[in-house]
Parts: C-alpha cells; sequence; structure tokens
C-alpha cells in the first residue's frame, strides 16, 4: 500500500513533507524585536530616552540654578541662554529640565498607583462576580460619569495642594480605565480551560487570579499603562498651571506657562519652549504606546 500510494504522488515520495513538524517552523519574532522594527517605537524611545537622561543629569547639562535669580531678565535666546530668561532671570532651559524631572515623576507614580488599585478591583469583580462586581463597578460607573481632570482638580481641592496630593489625586482619578480594561479580560478568561482545569485541582482562588489569569490579561493593560503616563503628565502641568499643583517655588511645565501668560507678548519664549516640550514628550510616549499596542495586537475595546 505504501509503494501505491508513492506511485500515486506526481513527484514520488516527499520525504521532507511528511518530516516536517512544528520544530521547523518559522518562529514568531518576540515582541522586543517587533519594537526594534517599528519606526515610531524608536522614534518614541530615542527621544524618551533623551529626555530622561537630560533630566538626570541637568546638573551637568546645564550650569545654571533653575532657582537662581539673576538680574537679566527677559533675555531672549541666546549662546549664553539658549532658551532665554524669565522674569526674575532664571534661566529658562534649566527650569524646563528640572520641571521634567517633577512630571517625569508624576506621570510615572500616578500610573503605578492607579494601575495596581485599578487592576486589583477588576480582577476581583471579574472573577468572583456578585456583590463585588456590582460594588466595584458602580463606583467605577460614578467616577466614568466625570472627566478624569475634573475628578483630580475636585481631589486637589478637597486634599490640599503639593506634591503628594496631586499624586494621590491623579492616580485616583485614572484607576478606572485600569478597573475596566481588567474585568473585561477576566471575564473573558475565567472560563478557559485552563482556569478550569487548575480548579479543578484544587488550585486557591488568589493563585487562578495571580498565575492564570493575570498574566494572560497583561498585555492591554500594559499598554493602557504606557499611555496614561502622557496623559498624567498633562494632567499635571494643567493642575499646576491653575495653581493647584506643587509649590510655587517648584519648577514645573505647567507652572512655567502660567508664568508666562504676562508676558507672552513681550518674551514669547517663555511659554513657547515649555509647550513644546510637554508636547514632544507626550508624542513620544504615545509613539511607544501605539507600537506596543500593535506589537501586543491589543484590540479597542
Amino acid at each position: 500500500m505504501t509503494d501505491a500510494m508513492k506511485d500515486s504522488k506526481p513527484g514520488g515520495s516527499i520525504p521532507a513533507l511528511s518530516a516536517a513538524g512544528p520544530a521547523d517552523m518559522p518562529e514568531r519574532p518576540k515582541a522586543w524585536q517587533l519594537l526594534l522594527r517599528d519606526k515610531r517605537a524608536i522614534v518614541g524611545l530615542t527621544v524618551l530616552g533623551l529626555i530622561v537622561v537630560s533630566t538626570l543629569f541637568a546638573s551637568v547639562v546645564s550650569p545654571y540654578d533653575p532657582l537662581s535669580q539673576e538680574f537679566d531678565i527677559l533675555l531672549p535666546p541666546s549662546p549664553t541662554h539658549v532658551l532665554g530668561t524669565d522674569d526674575l532671570g532664571r534661566d529658562l532651559f534649566t527650569r524646563i529640565l528640572y520641571g521634567a524631572r517633577v512630571s517625569l515623576f508624576v506621570g510615572i507614580t500616578t500610573v503605578t498607583i492607579s494601575m495596581v488599585l485599578g487592576v486589583a478591583m477588576g480582577i476581583l469583580a471579574g472573577y468572583f462576580g456578585g456583590w463585588i462586581d456590582i460594588v466595584f463597578m458602580r463606583y467605577i460607573d460614578l467616577q466614568w460619569a466625570f472627566p478624569n481632570f475634573i475628578i483630580a482638580v475636585y481631589l486637589v481641592a478637597v486634599f490640599g495642594t503639593g506634591l503628594a496630593n496631586v499624586i494621590v489625586a491623579i492616580s485616583l482619578a485614572f484607576l478606572d480605565d485600569f478597573a475596566r480594561i481588567t474585568r473585561g479580560m477576566v471575564l473573558s478568561i475565567r472560563e478557559e480551560e485552563y482556569v478550569l482545569a487548575a480548579r479543578s485541582i484544587g488550585a486557591s482562588d488568589t493563585a487562578i487570579m495571580l498565575r492564570h489569569i493575570l498574566p494572560n490579561a497583561i498585555a492591554p493593560i500594559i499598554v493602557q499603562a504606557t499611555l496614561s503616563v502622557s496623559f498624567a503628565i498633562l494632567a499635571e502641568a494643567g493642575l499646576s498651571f491653575l495653581g493647584l499643583g506643587v509649590k510655587a517655588s517648584t519648577p514645573t511645565w505647567g507652572l512655567i506657562i502660567s508664568d508666562a501668560r504676562s508676558f507672552f507678548t513681550r518674551a514669547w519664549w517663555l511659554g513657547i519652549y515649555p509647550g513644546l516640550a510637554i508636547m514632544i514628550t507626550v508624542l513620544s510616549i504615545n509613539f511607544f504606546g501605539d507600537a506596543l499596542r500593535d506589537v501586543l495586537d491589543v484590540r479597542a475595546e
């Protein structure tokens, strides 16, 4: 029968076809390899890396003190002061560098806190359901009805200004996004066969949630966290612009733009350059976030 089967094939036996197996299939590139092929990711990471390095070594990049007041007020950009000076004679380039520290710190810290709280609420609500789901999701629905920035403004007005209160306010304002995404993923994962198998062998609920459900739901959470950093930076800048952020003596992008309002017609550079810093930083983060979303194949809900 074997000879007949061989003769029936136009080219005779094809041993290579029968020998081929899954191990011979081309391996799918890993996520970091796909990111390196994406121009948006490369541009975003490069620009963001330059910003981070410049802020970490701000004292080396710029010789000026961000709080030092001089008599050279409202000087236009020049070789001595690359981006000019403000109304108190402070070097604008130096203040933008140090302001980036505050913005990046607030953005990363607030997103980390809101991600931890939101993921915890989402995974508990999605896995257990019942009254836990009702309580958590009704709170999320209530928060969802208001813009995130309005919530942040209200919380800062209640708790007071200052860096710690700004971080708390923005963190609470952004946790609803993580809770909704996580709950939706958990609802689709908890009935998978590997979850049912883990439950059948007596695995605890904590082990199932942390070892089986969360790792399979992490992709859209990571993408949301990456994109939320840019929104957190904008929220901090907006609060500082309104005088609801950090102390007035702390150089932040929002405060710099706020101080520039009175001198915009005479010193255009005071508002333009901090605005460009915000725009470039947010765009670089969004470029990387968009590329990461495509690599992880996360569909918009």
